[in-house]
């Protein structure tokens, strides 16, 4: 009894920022885990412990009640013998007496020292449950966290590589972007060449034009049509 309840007070007493600290450690419930797995079955043991006692508490209380009502009887018979002057059965009675009371006593001290023992594995069932339930809760929270914690990660990731694909090849776009942009420029200067050989021709047939036309108004005044 005495090894079961040092393993309940060792599970009791545990500390519980340690128990949340490795488990974060370890990005994992698994301590607290193994931790309620322990104290459910030190608390099935408990139980059951308990219900041994409490069973041996009110088999001592039933032996004490028992002799205590033999000792009441005696103690009222051996009144009685005495009055009718039998002094022999009064005797005996005492004697009887006697044993009854002392075995009543020793019922009466094993009922107190078990209801006693009885007492405190009810109290170390209570601080265990208790003890069970927060860290139950407390695990239910930190693997909430730990979750976030991995959704979080995977964000922070996923957006580290869309990073990298944005910037990827960045170098290999802007010289594109300058050969396209040179060709551009090369295309538009035989344009503006062309263009301008245009125009000249333009310029010169309309001059000769020009030309023509004067001469003909000439001729036309001297008369050499």
């Amino acid at each position: 009894m005495a090894s079961l309840l040092e393993k309940v007070g060792t599970l009791i007493s545990a500390n519980l920022h340690a128990l949340v600290d490795s488990a974060l450690k370890a990005n994992s419930v698994a301590v607290m885990d193994e931790y309620i797995r322990q104290a459910e079955n030190n608390l099935e043991a408990l139980e059951d412990a308990a219900a041994t006692v409490g069973g041996e508490v009110k088999t001592l209380k039933r032996k004490y009640d028992e002799y205590t009502a033999q000792a009441a009887k005696l103690d009222a018979d051996i009144d009685s013998l005495l009055m009718q002057k039998r002094d022999d059965l009064a005797t005996a009675a005492q004697s009887k007496l006697n044993t009854t009371q002392r075995l009543a006593e020793q019922y009466k001290e094993q009922y107190e020292r078990q209801q006693s023992e009885y007492q405190t594995l009810m109290d170390a069932r209570l601080k265990l449950e208790a003890k069970l339930t927060t860290i139950k809760q407390e695990r239910e929270e930190l693997l909430a966290l730990l979750e976030l914690a991995k959704s979080k990660e995977l964000t922070v990731k996923a957006i580290k590589s869309l990073d990298d694909i944005v910037g990827m090849g960045d170098s290999d776009i802007a010289r594109l972007g300058e050969s396209i942009r040179a060709r551009l420029d090369k295309a538009q200067a035989k344009s503006e060449m062309l263009a301008s050989r245009l125009d000249e021709q333009m310029d010169e047939v309309l001059e000769k034009g020009s030309l023509d036309n004067q001469l003909a108004e000439r001729k036309k005044r001297l008369g050499l049509n």
